[in-house]
């Protein structure tokens, strides 16, 4: 069942305006990666509004000095960039929703969603593209069967790699349960 505009604002009150930018996608998104249901949607809803800041940023924040630790070293290798400081970095930024990250994971995303994302990564800053990629990036790490598992912790984990902000994602969670009930 889609979710209305209002839900989302209970969910995610500091979404604002963009909760009407976002909601027709959003909804169009979760039907095409299945994540449909309570559970699912709950979960979904909890992460992307924690990794966007509640749908006002679709790309990372960062400075450049920052951002250049995806350019050379370990991280930019496993992401998938290439190792000469060229700026790949702050060109395959986290963008969308879920902040797709890195050369790699960009060009899997574009591949999935029918996009050249390598030649244009800033597509997925429009709001379409940021939640199809957050759903397209559910879906293929296998998140919906975590999600009917309740297992958040698990999510968080495949999603930022650590459990940064675990405490913000599970209050949006238990807020989206008890809206989506």
């Amino acid at each position: 069942m889609p979710i209305s505009k209002q839900q989302l604002l209970r969910i995610l009150p500091n979404a604002g305006q963009s909760a009407g930018v976002f909601i027709a996608v959003l909804n169009t998104a979760m039907v095409r990666y299945q994540i449909v249901g309570t559970l699912r949607q709950a979960a979904f809803i909890a992460q992307v509004g924690h990794e966007s800041g509640q749908f006002r940023y679709v790309r990372e924040l960062g400075s450049e000095q920052y951002l250049s630790k995806y350019d050379t070293g370990s991280l930019a290798k496993r992401l998938g960039n290439t190792p000469e400081a060229d700026g790949d970095g702050q060109k395959y930024r986290g963008r969308g929703l879920i902040q797709i990250t890195g050369r790699a994971n960009y060009m899997a995303c574009g591949e999935g969603l029918g996009l050249d994302l390598i030649k244009q990564p800033e597509l997925l800053e429009a709001p379409e593209h940021a939640c199809m990629s957050a759903a397209w990036f559910w879906a293929t790490k296998g998140l919906n069967t975590q999600a009917d598992a309740g297992q958040l912790d698990r999510i968080t984990q495949r999603i930022n790699g650590g459990q940064n902000g675990a405490a913000d994602r599970q209050a949006l969670y238990a807020r989206a349960l008890k809206v989506l009930a």
